[in-house]
């Protein structure tokens, strides 16, 4: 396959959907969950989390073009500023995955999907129990992204994680939590270790 820009614009459109969806790779499989003011609980499932920086420990989620119809994640982060992270665990891919359905908005999804719920200490938020690395997170600011899309930033509150998960240096096991990533819209995948490797200075490159 050798694609000019042309012809990927060209292609069938589901087609199209899923191939440019896919070639970024194996991104992170996260659960949302967010709490309307009324106490309306939604989960949702992304795959679009990035680490924006360390101190203070940031992150960020893409979302949809909310024009049209805001979806309960956005409203709930909006009105409340607060919402969790969670990584999705394998034994839970198909029950997270079919938190992407438009469902009514007084339907919360952890009891449609049969996702048991957590709340931690006074985090308004809830969690996924199930989940093996849980993040509680407060709205930084929205940005409007060139396609429409609303680029997400938020500064990490609460990490709850297994001790045992971590090494000395700070590094999580992904593999050991059995933490799963997403290909493109609808394909999920296990994480298996393969090596880690030092920090890298100029004067350390080993002879390739």
């Amino acid at each position: 396959m050798n694609l000019n820009k042309t012809e990927i614009e060209n292609l069938e459109r589901k087609y199209r959907l899923n191939l440019i969806n896919s070639i970024t790779g194996i991104k992170p499989a996260n659960l949302i969950g967010t709490k309307s003011k009324t106490g309306q609980e939604n989960l949702a499932i992304f795959s679009s989390v990035v680490h924006l920086g360390s101190h203070p420990a940031q992150l960020a989620i893409v979302l949809r073009p909310q024009e049209e119809r805001e979806t309960d994640t956005f409203k709930n982060i909006k009105e409340t500023e607060v919402y969790t992270i969670n990584h999705v665990p394998e034994n839970l891919i198909k029950n997270a995955h079919y938190t992407s359905a438009k469902v009514s908005h007084d339907v919360s999804e952890f009891e449609k999907m049969n996702i048991e719920k957590e709340y931690i200490d006074d985090f308004f938020a809830p969690f996924v129990k199930e989940s093996p690395v849980k993040i509680g997170m407060k709205l930084d600011t929205m940005i409007d992204l060139p396609n429409n899309c609303r680029f997400i930033i938020g500064t990490v509150q609460k990490l709850i994680l297994s001790d045992e998960t971590v090494n000395e240096l700070g590094q999580i096991d992904l593999e050991s939590c059995k933490t799963s990533g997403i290909s493109g819209l609808n394909t999920y995948y296990s994480l298996k270790k393969l090596d880690t490797f030092p920090y890298v200075r100029s004067n350390e490159i080993p002879k390739f």
